[in-house]
């Protein structure tokens, strides 16, 4: 995909996604835009599959849905708000404690900043990002594994890891699409482009992907 591409290609995503289901992180955003509920569901979904993500995220959120009411809860009562998303009881503790450290630290108010944001324990680039762009709607580029795989795949950037993709497309990826490049390209991995079968003969960016690392008969 040559850069000037890029235009094209998410003009064609915009009308593509529409007919799937958006990530579950995106659909908690979408209702109030709350960063603390942005930042929790986020942790929730690392390694776990969307439906459990949006099941454990609507009874945590049930229980507590800001930073003082989730302080007050105890590890157990969030074990099992959140089972069975993958790593529970570790991230039954960070939740924990990030939410203690909001109070403690932050007046009870999710940073919006990302170098703050990362100082949390169990929180990385990409849900830093994640807060950054779906919680405040600041401009940011949150990678995860869609947008490294698609990206590549593309053509569009040469990177090995998606900290790598993230810094590439901060240089290139004009500054309008830094904030849904994410949803759409998350989206399309997940119902498109798959990491195993991408599903070309069906895709509607064919002509614009050069395919890289995927078989011909594909």
């Amino acid at each position: 995909m040559r850069d000037e591409q890029i235009h094209e290609a998410i003009a064609i995503l915009n009308e593509a996604v529409k007919a799937w289901v958006s990530p579950a992180v995106t659909i908690v955003a979408t209702q109030g835009r709350d960063p603390f509920k942005v930042l929790v569901s986020c942790i929730l979904s690392l390694r776990t599959r969307d439906q459990t993500t949006a099941e454990a995220s609507s009874r945590l959120f049930a229980m507590a849905d800001t930073p003082q009411k989730m302080a007050q809860l105890g590890v157990a009562e969030i074990e099992q708000a959140i089972y069975p998303v993958g790593f529970y009881r570790v991230k039954a503790e960070q939740i924990l404690a990030i939410s203690q450290t909001l109070c403690d630290l932050y007046q009870g108010a999710v940073p919006d900043d990302l170098e703050t944001l990362l100082t949390f324990k169990g929180v990385g680039r990409k849900t830093a990002n994640l807060v950054i762009t779906l919680g405040f709607g600041k401009p940011g580029i949150c990678v995860d594994i869609h947008v490294h795989r698609i990206s590549n795949r593309w053509g569009y950037v040469k990177t090995n890891t998606p900290e790598q993709t993230e810094f590439a497309l901060r240089k290139k990826l004009p500054d309008q699409y830094w904030i849904i490049i994410n949803d759409l390209l998350v989206t399309f991995g997940q119902n498109q482009c798959t990491p195993v079968s991408p599903r070309c003969s069906t895709c509607p960016l064919y002509q614009l992907c050069d395919r890289v690392g995927v078989s011909k008969s594909r």
